[in-house]
Protein backbone atom coordinates (compact mmCIF):
# COMPACT_ATOMS: atom_id res chain seq x y z
CA UNK A 1 0.00 0.00 0.00
CA UNK A 2 1.12 3.53 -1.19
CA UNK A 3 1.93 6.57 1.38
CA UNK A 4 -1.47 7.99 0.19
CA UNK A 5 -3.43 5.31 -0.15
CA UNK A 6 -2.87 4.59 3.91
CA UNK A 7 -3.86 8.00 4.74
CA UNK A 8 -7.07 7.80 3.38
CA UNK A 9 -7.39 4.28 4.88
CA UNK A 10 -7.34 5.06 8.39
CA UNK A 11 -7.20 8.14 10.66
CA UNK A 12 -4.21 10.63 10.14
CA UNK A 13 -2.27 12.54 13.23
CA UNK A 14 0.35 15.32 12.55
CA UNK A 15 2.78 16.45 15.10
CA UNK A 16 4.43 20.32 14.52
CA UNK A 17 7.78 21.42 16.05
CA UNK A 18 7.85 25.13 15.55
CA UNK A 19 10.74 27.12 15.44
CA UNK A 20 10.99 31.07 14.58
CA UNK A 21 12.03 30.38 10.84
CA UNK A 22 11.06 26.66 9.97
CA UNK A 23 8.61 24.13 11.26
CA UNK A 24 9.07 20.60 11.26
CA UNK A 25 5.70 18.26 10.45
CA UNK A 26 5.49 15.02 10.90
CA UNK A 27 2.08 13.08 10.00
CA UNK A 28 1.44 9.37 11.10
CA UNK A 29 -1.28 6.78 10.96
CA UNK A 30 -3.67 5.43 13.46
CA UNK A 31 -1.28 2.35 13.53
CA UNK A 32 1.89 4.81 14.07
CA UNK A 33 3.05 4.72 10.93
CA UNK A 34 4.87 7.89 9.45
CA UNK A 35 2.95 8.73 6.32
CA UNK A 36 5.20 12.08 5.51
CA UNK A 37 8.04 13.97 6.91
CA UNK A 38 8.67 17.73 5.87
CA UNK A 39 10.31 20.66 7.24
CA UNK A 40 8.28 23.79 5.72
CA UNK A 41 8.58 27.74 6.26
CA UNK A 42 6.75 28.80 9.62
CA UNK A 43 3.51 30.01 7.95
CA UNK A 44 -0.12 28.51 8.34
CA UNK A 45 -1.42 28.55 4.86
CA UNK A 46 2.06 26.18 3.69
CA UNK A 47 1.65 23.75 6.79
CA UNK A 48 -2.16 23.50 5.82
CA UNK A 49 -1.16 23.11 2.15
CA UNK A 50 1.18 20.04 3.17
CA UNK A 51 -1.39 18.48 5.98
CA UNK A 52 -4.47 18.77 3.66
CA UNK A 53 -2.50 16.81 0.79
CA UNK A 54 -0.60 14.43 2.98
CA UNK A 55 -3.51 14.20 5.42
CA UNK A 56 -6.50 13.86 4.17
CA UNK A 57 -8.38 12.31 6.62
CA UNK A 58 -6.96 14.48 9.48
CA UNK A 59 -8.15 13.88 12.76
CA UNK A 60 -6.06 16.33 14.74
CA UNK A 61 -2.75 17.75 14.67
CA UNK A 62 -0.54 19.36 18.12
CA UNK A 63 2.11 21.99 18.57
CA UNK A 64 3.70 22.82 21.60
CA UNK A 65 2.87 25.67 23.54
CA UNK A 66 4.76 28.72 22.75
CA UNK A 67 5.92 32.16 21.89
CA UNK A 68 4.53 31.86 18.44
CA UNK A 69 1.66 28.79 19.34
CA UNK A 70 -1.07 31.26 19.96
CA UNK A 71 -0.91 33.15 16.78
CA UNK A 72 -0.44 29.53 15.09
CA UNK A 73 -3.58 28.03 16.66
CA UNK A 74 -5.51 30.66 15.59
CA UNK A 75 -4.36 31.24 12.48
CA UNK A 76 -5.24 26.82 11.99
CA UNK A 77 -8.62 27.51 13.76
CA UNK A 78 -9.79 30.10 11.37
CA UNK A 79 -8.98 27.37 8.57
CA UNK A 80 -10.71 24.94 10.22
CA UNK A 81 -8.31 22.27 11.21
CA UNK A 82 -8.36 20.32 13.96
CA UNK A 83 -5.48 21.93 15.80
CA UNK A 84 -4.95 21.56 19.58
CA UNK A 85 -2.00 23.33 21.52
CA UNK A 86 -0.31 20.88 23.89
CA UNK A 87 1.11 22.08 27.51
CA UNK A 88 4.63 22.19 27.21
CA UNK A 89 5.75 20.93 30.30
CA UNK A 90 3.92 17.63 29.60
CA UNK A 91 5.37 17.54 26.21
CA UNK A 92 8.92 18.13 27.32
CA UNK A 93 8.60 15.18 29.97
CA UNK A 94 8.06 12.73 27.13
CA UNK A 95 10.21 14.27 24.28
CA UNK A 96 13.07 14.31 26.86
CA UNK A 97 13.12 10.04 26.53
CA UNK A 98 14.24 10.29 23.50
CA UNK A 99 17.62 9.56 22.99
CA UNK A 100 18.45 12.33 19.92
CA UNK A 101 16.44 15.48 20.63
CA UNK A 102 16.15 17.21 17.22
CA UNK A 103 13.12 18.90 15.52
CA UNK A 104 12.55 15.80 13.07
CA UNK A 105 12.33 13.51 16.66
CA UNK A 106 10.15 16.20 18.68
CA UNK A 107 7.52 16.46 15.71
CA UNK A 108 7.47 12.31 15.43
CA UNK A 109 7.23 13.05 19.67
CA UNK A 110 4.23 15.27 19.32
CA UNK A 111 2.59 13.38 16.58
CA UNK A 112 2.38 10.29 18.88
CA UNK A 113 1.07 12.08 21.75
CA UNK A 114 -2.05 13.40 19.58
CA UNK A 115 -2.36 9.98 18.61
CA UNK A 116 -2.81 8.22 21.82
CA UNK A 117 -3.99 11.19 23.14
CA UNK A 118 -1.63 11.36 25.55
CA UNK A 119 -1.63 14.97 26.42
CA UNK A 120 -3.23 17.94 28.34
CA UNK A 121 -4.32 20.71 26.36
CA UNK A 122 -3.11 24.12 27.09
CA UNK A 123 -5.21 27.01 26.71
CA UNK A 124 -4.30 29.27 24.19
CA UNK A 125 -5.76 33.24 25.30
CA UNK A 126 -8.07 34.96 22.69
CA UNK A 127 -6.66 37.93 21.06
CA UNK A 128 -8.73 40.41 23.45
CA UNK A 129 -6.81 38.81 26.48
CA UNK A 130 -3.54 38.55 24.78
CA UNK A 131 -3.51 42.28 23.94
CA UNK A 132 -4.57 43.33 27.41
CA UNK A 133 -1.75 41.10 28.97
CA UNK A 134 0.63 42.53 26.44
CA UNK A 135 -0.68 45.81 27.20
CA UNK A 136 0.41 44.82 31.21
CA UNK A 137 3.44 43.30 30.42
CA UNK A 138 4.78 46.43 28.67
CA UNK A 139 4.08 49.03 31.03
CA UNK A 140 5.34 46.69 33.80
CA UNK A 141 8.73 46.67 31.64
CA UNK A 142 8.54 50.45 31.39
CA UNK A 143 8.07 50.67 35.49
CA UNK A 144 11.70 48.19 35.60
CA UNK A 145 13.59 49.99 32.90
CA UNK A 146 12.58 53.68 34.79
CA UNK A 147 13.66 51.85 38.29
CA UNK A 148 16.86 50.89 36.66
CA UNK A 149 17.85 53.89 35.69
CA UNK A 150 16.87 55.78 39.06
CA UNK A 151 19.03 53.20 40.64
CA UNK A 152 21.62 53.85 38.45
CA UNK A 153 21.45 57.52 39.19
CA UNK A 154 21.15 56.75 42.75
CA UNK A 155 24.48 54.33 42.79
CA UNK A 156 26.27 56.88 40.43
CA UNK A 157 25.95 59.88 42.88
CA UNK A 158 26.60 58.04 46.31
CA UNK A 159 29.75 56.92 44.44
CA UNK A 160 30.67 60.68 43.68
CA UNK A 161 30.14 61.85 46.84
CA UNK A 162 27.46 63.98 45.74
CA UNK A 163 23.76 62.66 47.16
CA UNK A 164 24.44 61.52 50.74
CA UNK A 165 21.53 60.88 53.08
CA UNK A 166 18.31 59.16 51.99
CA UNK A 167 17.35 58.82 48.77
CA UNK A 168 13.86 57.45 49.02
CA UNK A 169 10.33 58.74 48.25
CA UNK A 170 9.31 61.19 44.98
CA UNK A 171 11.79 63.62 46.32
CA UNK A 172 14.50 61.89 44.75
CA UNK A 173 14.20 63.32 41.43
CA UNK A 174 13.83 66.74 41.57
CA UNK A 175 16.65 66.43 43.93
CA UNK A 176 19.13 65.06 41.19
CA UNK A 177 17.64 68.00 38.76
CA UNK A 178 18.75 70.19 41.12
CA UNK A 179 22.31 68.70 41.60
CA UNK A 180 22.83 68.50 37.72
CA UNK A 181 22.00 72.45 37.58
CA UNK A 182 24.32 73.06 40.29
CA UNK A 183 27.49 70.85 39.16
CA UNK A 184 27.82 71.06 35.58
CA UNK A 185 31.27 68.29 35.70
CA UNK A 186 27.87 65.42 35.96
CA UNK A 187 26.58 66.20 33.03
CA UNK A 188 28.94 63.46 31.34
CA UNK A 189 26.80 61.05 33.74
CA UNK A 190 23.24 62.51 34.13
CA UNK A 191 22.17 63.77 31.10
CA UNK A 192 21.81 60.84 29.03
CA UNK A 193 20.28 59.35 32.58
CA UNK A 194 17.61 62.49 32.83
CA UNK A 195 16.75 62.49 29.27
CA UNK A 196 15.77 58.60 29.01
CA UNK A 197 14.17 58.95 31.90
CA UNK A 198 12.15 61.76 30.64
CA UNK A 199 11.57 59.47 27.23
CA UNK A 200 10.38 56.81 29.64
CA UNK A 201 8.30 58.62 31.98
CA UNK A 202 6.37 60.25 29.10
CA UNK A 203 5.78 56.77 27.73
CA UNK A 204 4.71 55.30 31.15
CA UNK A 205 2.02 58.29 31.63
CA UNK A 206 0.79 57.05 28.26
CA UNK A 207 0.62 54.11 28.51
CA UNK A 208 -0.97 54.34 31.87
CA UNK A 209 -3.61 56.13 30.79
CA UNK A 210 -4.49 53.87 27.98
CA UNK A 211 -4.82 50.90 30.64
CA UNK A 212 -7.18 53.08 32.23
CA UNK A 213 -9.43 53.85 29.50
CA UNK A 214 -9.57 50.25 28.72
CA UNK A 215 -10.64 49.44 32.36
CA UNK A 216 -13.08 52.14 32.02
CA UNK A 217 -15.11 50.49 28.70
CA UNK A 218 -15.12 47.30 30.31
CA UNK A 219 -18.12 46.22 32.62
CA UNK A 220 -16.61 43.02 34.12
CA UNK A 221 -13.39 44.98 34.96
CA UNK A 222 -15.07 48.00 36.93
CA UNK A 223 -17.36 45.32 38.66
CA UNK A 224 -14.45 43.78 39.92
CA UNK A 225 -13.07 46.85 41.08
CA UNK A 226 -15.90 47.27 43.45
CA UNK A 227 -13.67 44.68 45.72
CA UNK A 228 -11.94 46.32 47.91
CA UNK A 229 -7.92 46.91 47.30
CA UNK A 230 -8.62 45.45 43.48
CA UNK A 231 -7.69 48.43 41.24
CA UNK A 232 -7.75 48.41 37.39
CA UNK A 233 -4.34 46.85 37.03
CA UNK A 234 -5.29 43.75 38.91
CA UNK A 235 -8.94 43.41 37.70
CA UNK A 236 -7.64 43.66 34.18
CA UNK A 237 -4.60 41.41 34.51
CA UNK A 238 -7.45 38.80 36.21
CA UNK A 239 -9.09 39.04 32.82
CA UNK A 240 -6.67 38.31 30.84
CA UNK A 241 -5.05 35.35 32.93
CA UNK A 242 -8.48 33.97 33.05
CA UNK A 243 -10.06 34.87 29.46
CA UNK A 244 -13.21 32.74 30.48
CA UNK A 245 -14.63 31.95 33.18
CA UNK A 246 -17.04 29.62 32.66
CA UNK A 247 -13.84 27.26 32.07
CA UNK A 248 -13.48 26.84 35.86
CA UNK A 249 -16.91 24.80 37.71
CA UNK A 250 -16.23 26.21 40.83
CA UNK A 251 -14.37 29.43 41.86
CA UNK A 252 -12.43 27.83 44.21
CA UNK A 253 -10.33 26.46 41.30
CA UNK A 254 -9.15 29.34 40.67
CA UNK A 255 -6.72 29.69 43.23
CA UNK A 256 -4.73 26.50 42.91
CA UNK A 257 -4.46 27.74 38.82
CA UNK A 258 -2.78 30.62 40.00
CA UNK A 259 -0.57 28.88 42.17
CA UNK A 260 -1.85 30.50 45.37
CA UNK A 261 -2.46 27.06 46.98
CA UNK A 262 0.51 25.15 48.75
CA UNK A 263 2.39 22.24 46.99
CA UNK A 264 1.89 18.99 48.54
CA UNK A 265 3.75 15.78 48.08
CA UNK A 266 2.70 12.65 49.88
CA UNK A 267 4.07 9.10 48.88
CA UNK A 268 3.49 6.20 51.69
CA UNK A 269 5.04 7.25 54.99
CA UNK A 270 6.25 10.36 53.64
CA UNK A 271 4.32 13.79 53.64
CA UNK A 272 5.00 17.54 53.17
CA UNK A 273 3.50 20.61 52.46
CA UNK A 274 5.87 23.35 50.75
CA UNK A 275 5.24 26.65 49.60
CA UNK A 276 2.70 28.30 47.02
CA UNK A 277 3.64 26.65 43.36
CA UNK A 278 4.25 30.11 41.58
CA UNK A 279 2.79 28.84 38.21
CA UNK A 280 1.15 30.25 35.34
CA UNK A 281 1.07 33.97 35.88
CA UNK A 282 3.05 35.95 37.89
CA UNK A 283 2.27 39.37 37.15
CA UNK A 284 -1.59 38.40 38.07
CA UNK A 285 0.22 36.67 41.23
CA UNK A 286 2.10 39.65 42.44
CA UNK A 287 -1.04 42.06 41.71
CA UNK A 288 -3.32 40.39 43.60
CA UNK A 289 -0.32 39.99 46.20
CA UNK A 290 -0.27 44.36 46.33
CA UNK A 291 -3.94 43.96 46.61
CA UNK A 292 -4.38 41.86 49.09
CA UNK A 293 -1.79 44.63 50.96
CA UNK A 294 -3.64 47.12 49.97
CA UNK A 295 -6.79 45.41 51.96
CA UNK A 296 -4.79 44.89 54.62
CA UNK A 297 -3.41 47.94 55.62
CA UNK A 298 -4.96 51.09 53.22
CA UNK A 299 -8.57 50.24 53.56
CA UNK A 300 -10.36 53.58 55.04
CA UNK A 301 -13.81 51.65 55.04
CA UNK A 302 -13.76 48.29 57.22
CA UNK A 303 -15.56 45.45 56.17
CA UNK A 304 -15.93 41.64 57.11
CA UNK A 305 -13.56 40.39 54.85
CA UNK A 306 -10.38 43.02 56.18
CA UNK A 307 -11.65 41.92 59.47
CA UNK A 308 -10.97 38.23 58.56
CA UNK A 309 -7.92 39.17 57.07
CA UNK A 310 -6.25 41.18 59.79
CA UNK A 311 -7.02 38.27 62.22
CA UNK A 312 -5.55 35.21 59.81
CA UNK A 313 -2.68 37.89 59.90
CA UNK A 314 -2.51 37.78 63.95
CA UNK A 315 -3.12 34.12 64.09
CA UNK A 316 -0.86 32.49 60.51
CA UNK A 317 1.72 35.74 59.91
CA UNK A 318 1.65 38.53 58.00
CA UNK A 319 3.06 37.00 54.87
CA UNK A 320 1.48 33.56 55.09
CA UNK A 321 -1.98 35.87 54.99
CA UNK A 322 -1.07 37.73 52.30
CA UNK A 323 -0.77 34.29 50.16
CA UNK A 324 -4.65 33.57 51.71
CA UNK A 325 -5.97 36.75 51.20
CA UNK A 326 -5.17 37.32 47.49
CA UNK A 327 -6.08 33.40 46.53
CA UNK A 328 -9.58 34.82 48.30
CA UNK A 329 -9.55 37.96 45.99
CA UNK A 330 -9.02 36.02 43.24
CA UNK A 331 -11.95 33.28 44.15
CA UNK A 332 -14.52 36.93 44.74
CA UNK A 333 -13.18 38.20 41.37
CA UNK A 334 -14.22 35.12 39.59
CA UNK A 335 -17.52 35.15 41.29
CA UNK A 336 -18.36 38.25 40.42
CA UNK A 337 -17.13 38.11 36.68
CA UNK A 338 -18.88 34.34 36.36
CA UNK A 339 -22.31 35.96 37.85
CA UNK A 340 -22.41 39.12 36.94
CA UNK A 341 -22.78 40.68 40.57
CA UNK A 342 -20.63 43.51 42.54
CA UNK A 343 -18.88 43.12 45.34
CA UNK A 344 -20.91 43.51 48.86
CA UNK A 345 -19.75 45.36 51.61
CA UNK A 346 -21.58 44.08 54.64
CA UNK A 347 -22.33 40.42 53.49
CA UNK A 348 -21.03 37.81 56.60
CA UNK A 349 -17.02 37.55 56.37
CA UNK A 350 -15.60 34.60 54.53
CA UNK A 351 -14.68 31.45 55.83
CA UNK A 352 -10.86 30.96 56.50
CA UNK A 353 -8.90 29.95 53.33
Amino acid sequence: MTKSAASTASKTYAGLDVSLKETAVCIVDDAGRILCERMLPTDPQVIAKCLGKHAPTLERFGLESGATSAWLWREFRALGLPVVCLDSRHAHRVLSMKRNKNDRNDARGLADLVRMGWYREARVRSLDAQLIRSLLLSRQQLLQSRRAIENQMRGALKTLGVMTGSTKGRGFMPRVVELRADNDWLSSVLDPLLAAHASIAKQLKAMSASVLDTARRDGDVRRMMTVPGVGPMTALAFKAAIDDPQRFTSSTKVGPYLGLTPRQYQSGESEWIGGIGKSNDPLLRSYLYEAAGVLMTRLRRSCPLQQWALRLAKRIGWKRASIAVARKLAVILHAIWRDGTVFEWSTTEPAVA
